[in-house]
């Protein structure tokens, strides 16, 4: 197995990585983590792991990661039902909107009309990767690794 995935984004078009390999990921809302002290959110995934599948393996993996960003203000969501913790939304991408340089604003999306909006500071954002996900969805992430 390849090392982890390990990527951070300062900007939009670090975060178009990101959001690249976030794609189609599996998100329960009980693993969307809002810090608001720490002016961090965390999100636990189960991710599809986009460069085997590319290099033609036959079996897609998943792997279990986490998503984090830092220098929040603000955290709001938009129709995730935050009463089914066990939900599973699928992760359609993120996208940055810059307002007040360096500020702006990470739109979390999800397939099933779902949002997250971040109000940032500043674009702070960093994947991990933290093992391969043995059952398909396992979202038993806790915190930041």
């Amino acid at each position: 197995m390849p090392p982890p995935l390990k990527l951070i984004a300062l900007d939009a078009d670090d975060l178009a990585v990101i959001s690249a390999h976030v794609q189609d990921a599996r998100v329960q809302p009980s693993d969307i983590i809002w810090r608001q002290s720490e002016k961090r959110l965390v999100v636990g995934m189960s991710r599809l792991d986009w460069a085997q599948t590319l290099d033609g393996e036959a079996e897609p993996r998943r792997l279990v990661a986490a998503l984090r960003f830092d220098r929040v203000l603000a955290c709001k969501s938009r129709d995730i039902d935050l009463d089914a913790p066990d939900t599973i939304l699928d992760l359609v991408g993120i996208e940055f909107h810059g307002q007040d340089a360096p500020g702006g604003n990470a739109l979390l999306l999800f397939a099933q009309g779902g949002a997250v909006r971040l109000d940032v500071e500043c674009l702070e954002c960093e994947l991990t990767d933290l093992g391969a996900d043995e059952l398909g969805t396992g979202l038993e992430v806790e915190g930041e690794g």
